[in-house]
């Protein structure tokens, strides 16, 4: 393994070839001795692990600390398992459960694995930016909930150059504010292969420049020992010059070459050949092949120096040079990504590396000097358990009459007014973020309320401005998180102020918001930090075709659909600002808790009259209201001899009861239905169906309640048809299902409602038709 000196490295290594050993191990007893009956092949990326055992054993075994968190490659979780097992934190029963049924995840996974894990990757791009909004959430709940001065701890990254091919990563390190973060630490396991191949390019230099060029300080681990002392001898410079400018394709080959080939191929053509074949030839070929593969990545005593140097006033990143498939017979070959190790391969990995292919998970004697390396090192990052801090309790009305004419967008900012001036305890849980559009989502009274959070005090220059109605009061108290322009940004922040209550016992209240358009793009990234542990809610809005002067770019389709799909998750699409404050309420009350959940909103700017609401005034009625807003949904008109039930959603609410008013000039009685969440009501058909009797909302009782006779059903919302279609599974009733099924265009409102038939006319066409 690595060439270092003394008794400690020599302990080191010991514990570095254990950890390779380990990892490979667990990776062969998935494959090739666990019983496999589906035929599907297992995997679990030998050659991924290998390229990264020297940095992840210099890090866990002499540099990091118990306050340190660190997001490790998805494609290293047979590393992080054979660390934990080393250090007493995984019973030796779950290495023969690598990628089997609660078992060891595929990827580390912070929810699901048994051991210590930090960070859950394996959604590329997005375990690596984690640690970034981490620290900016330990910095928010530092300044508001606790006396500490600064951030507990280093917030580190571990990721393969080919995840630095992904947005999200720069979308992260390009945000102005994370700069200031000093706690965050990037090691990047720069083996230049990704999935399919050597990546042809040099690109380590220009990585190196685009960090720094984002304020970020760079340090570069590139050559080992045997390479250094090298290129101080005659035609050392030759070969520094000869390895710094070949081709990545080329140089991985040299790793695959005879000692002959090697000393054909090395000294290539240049001006400088005959000095460097001079300084092959010096060498047997034994030292020769060692001092090609001899990478700074792989240099225990390097990497721990390099670990020690990271200054603490800005972002780092460390460019670990290293081989993917490192002292396995797969090292750097093309195709190594999912190679496994044969039988014979595996029995002669363990000769060279003092395994047992009979007792793979053997460890040192208890007096051995690696097992007491393990034991005060186990000691040293022991952790005290987080005892969460209960948040606290959401009130479940704020006792508003909401009046006017007014949309739900509009309406997001003055209940979060309401909230802190009548649940200030609550209030100050709550923090919002949004992608440069905090204004343009209606948060501006909210933000002059609260400001802005910022590291630092800012000065507002605009404040003394008479015309400045926003203002932009940048603070370490502010409760707004304003992020650039980008929306995985917004929900990786999100992921991570969710999680702040499991990490470090303080719970907060996120919100985001975001133009509904854009949440699919920012959903796969919010999704998985929901699957990690995050709670949040996040609010999509304008929506749908209603903004018919925006055009099709900025008409979202399938958004309403998107919360019945997504795990994790509770969806509401209020239509009066009355639905959106119990809706919200209710939604608050299920963040920063073991049980809570996450929640998206889909918000309109259609302003609506307030009063086609009908709230009941008197306490009970109100309260019977609420119970079914938040339940999935309420009865607008219910009249006793009704032959068709009109059920809408959101904005196309009054489509819905002026169609109810158009019927009933032609004798037909029509029942009102108002959807506040499609996702509870199709909760609550499964539930009926015995499909979801483990899912605490589903409640089917709301179902008799809204549909108790078997009427055909129209349903109308500005979205896909699909998302109401459901409900005729009922009563098994027939059912037309009216939505937006092409791209928008501009228009006014009522023209865009009616070039897709969700209008008053198609609503009144449709329930004749099943009447006929």
């Amino acid at each position: 393994m690595s060439d270092t000196a003394g008794a400690d490295a020599g302990v080191l290594q010991a514990i570095e070839a254990k950890v390779l050993w380990l990892a490979t191990s667990m990776v062969h007893h998935a494959n090739h001795l666990r019983p496999n009956d589906s035929g599907v092949k297992v995997g679990g990326h030998q050659a991924s692990s290998a390229s990264i055992v020297s940095i992840m054993t210099a890090l866990w075994f002499d540099s990091l600390t118990a306050v340190d968190r660190v997001s490790v490659k998805p494609h290293a979780s047979p590393v992080l398992h054979a660390i934990n097992y080393l250090l007493g934190d995984l019973d030796a029963s779950y290495l023969t459960q690598l990628r089997a049924y609660r078992g060891l995840q595929s990827y580390p996974s912070r929810t699901k694995d048994p051991d210590t894990v930090d960070y859950s990757t394996g959604s590329v791009g997005i375990g690596a930016t984690a640690p970034i909004w981490a620290a900016l959430s330990r910095r928010y709940i530092d300044r508001r909930f606790s006396d500490l001065p600064g951030p507990a701890g280093r917030q580190i990254s571990l990721l393969g150059d080919a995840e630095l091919d992904e947005g999200a990563c720069w979308e992260a390190i390009l945000d102005p504010t994370v700069v200031q973060l000093g706690e965050v630490l990037w090691v990047v396991d720069l083996n230049r292969q990704s999935l399919d191949r050597v990546v042809p390019q040099i690109a380590a230099s220009r990585l190196a420049g685009m960090f720094a060029a984002a304020g970020w300080q760079v340090i570069t681990c590139k050559y080992g020992p045997r390479l250094r002392a090298l290129f101080e001898q005659p035609g050392g410079a030759e070969l520094r010059r000869r390895i710094d400018e070949m081709g990545n394709p080329e140089y991985q080959r040299l790793l695959r070459s005879s000692g002959p080939e090697l000393r054909e191929r090395l000294p290539g053509a240049g001006t400088g050949a005959a000095a460097l074949g001079r300084l092959a030839d010096g060498l047997d070929d034994a030292d020769l092949h060692a001092a090609v593969r001899d990478l700074g990545g792989h240099d225990l005593a390097g990497l721990s120096e390099a670990f020690r140097t990271v200054e603490d006033d800005r972002p780092t990143v460390l460019l670990a040079y290293t081989i993917k498939g490192y002292s396995l017979p797969t090292e750097g070959h093309p195709s190594n990504h999912s190679a496994l190790l044969s039988g014979d391969q595996y029995a002669d990995l363990a000769a060279r590396l003092g395994g047992s292919v009979e007792q793979p998970w053997e460890l040192w004697p208890a007096d051995s000097p690696e097992a007491d390396r393990c034991a005060q090192v186990a000691e040293r990052l022991k952790r005290p358990a987080v005892q969460p801090r209960e948040p606290p309790a959401v009130p479940v009305d704020l006792g508003r009459t909401h009046r006017g004419t007014v949309s739900t967008q509009a309406a997001l900012g003055r209940v979060l007014v309401d909230l802190n001036r009548d649940a200030p305890e609550v209030a100050e849980r709550v923090v919002t973020t949004s992608p440069d559009v905090a204004s343009s989502t209606n948060l501006a009274g909210w933000l002059n309320k609260v400001g802005i959070f910022a590291v630092e005090e800012e000065v507002n220059w605009f404040a003394d401005d008479t015309e400045t109605r926003l203002h932009w009061r940048e603070h370490p108290l502010g409760q707004h998180i304003e992020l650039g322009i980008a929306e995985v940004n917004l929900v990786g922040l999100l992921a991570e102020l969710g999680a702040t209550w499991s990490r470090w016992g303080q719970p907060l209240l996120p919100i985001g918001t975001i133009y509904d358009p854009f949440v699919n793009r920012a959903l796969e990234p919010w999704s998985y930090g929901i699957y990690a542990g995050g709670q949040s809610i996040l609010v999509g809005t304008p929506s749908g075709v209603t903004l018919a002067p925006e055009g099709g770019a900025h008409q979202s389709i399938t958004t309403p659909s998107t919360g019945i799909e997504q795990p994790g998750v509770l969806s509401y699409e209020p239509a009066f600002t009355q639905d959106l404050e119990w809706c919200l309420l209710r939604s608050l009350g299920l963040l920063g808790r073991p049980d809570g959940l996450s929640s998206y909103f889909r918000l309109s700017t259609r302003p609506l009259d307030q009063t086609t609401a009908a709230v009941p005034a008197d306490p009970n009625g109100r309260s019977h209201r609420r119970s079914q807003v938040v339940r999935g949904g309420y009865l607008l008109r219910d009249p006793p001899d009704a032959v068709v039930s009109l059920v809408a959603m959101g904005a196309l609410i009054p489509e819905a009861l002026a169609a109810a008013t158009e019927l009933s000039g032609h004798g037909i009685s029509a029942r009102v239905v108002c959807v506040t969440s499609a996702d509870l009501l199709f909760r609550a058909v499964q539930r009926r169906r015995g499909l979801a009797m483990d899912d605490p909302l589903a409640d089917e009782a709301i179902l008799a309640e809204l549909f108790d006779s078997p009427l055909p059903l129209v349903t109308v919302l500005d979205g896909h048809p699909h998302t109401l279609a459901f409900l005729g599974s009922v009563h098994d009733t027939p059912i037309t299902t009216l939505g937006v099924t092409a791209f928008g265009q501009v228009g006014s409102v009522a023209e865009v409602y009616d070039v897709h038939s969700i209008g008053v006319r198609s609503i009144v066409d449709a329930a004749l038709d099943l009447l006929d």
